[in-house]
């Protein structure tokens, strides 16, 4: 069983179904040498293909502060245009920030914000041609773009929480798609792919 410490409520446990387990145990850990020291993969024998990946996340705030962004009253500015640029930047310096990441030369990064009642909800789609994927530029951009929400507004809501940045898709390379979905958290590999 897989303990998860955070922000539970009075003691609750979160704990990795049996299914993700069994899908995790299966993967292969590469960015460790057989003496389980980190490295960086050699994808220099691997094919260039298209590959995208989606990614969200969201910040909650309280209904006063959504509306300084409506209203664009923030006193920083246009609190989404900045988190915009701030995305893009972020997925374009993915490689300066986690370790093993290889450099990309990206073709596509898009960025999207819708707002509920009390959160605003991100969602970047990023894409390349290259032999590696692109889940990690898609997953900073989404962080990169909370964490400017949330530095734009802060003076007003410090109480906001920046919640599920998760892969939703990704497509392309050796193992094909995957989707986040209720049937499975596995990958498809490339020949099952449709």
């Amino acid at each position: 069983m897989y303990m998860v410490s955070g922000n539970m409520n009075e003691g609750e446990s979160a704990r990795m179904s049996s299914h993700e387990s069994q899908a995790a145990g299966r993967a292969t850990l590469t960015h460790f040498d057989r003496a389980g020291r980190a490295r960086m993969v050699d994808v220099g024998e691997k094919p260039e293909t298209e590959r995208v990946a989606v990614a969200s996340g969201r910040v909650r705030m309280a209904g006063e502060t959504i509306e300084l962004i409506r209203t664009g009253r923030a006193a920083k500015g246009d609190v989404l245009a900045v988190a915009q640029v701030a995305a893009v930047m972020g997925a374009k310096k993915t490689a300066d920030l986690i370790p093993m990441c290889h450099p990309l030369m990206l073709t596509q990064i898009d960025v999207a914000f819708e707002m509920g009642q009390d959160e605003v909800r991100i969602e970047a789609t990023v894409a390349t041609r290259g032999r590696t994927g692109v889940e990690m530029e898609a997953l900073t951009a989404v962080a990169t773009a909370a964490l400017t929400i949330y530095d734009m507004l802060k003076a007003v809501d410090r109480g906001m929480s920046i919640e599920e940045i998760r892969l939703e898709s990704k497509v392309g390379g050796r193992s094909g798609r995957w989707s986040r979905d209720t049937e499975t958290t596995a990958t498809v590999p490339a020949i099952d792919a449709n």
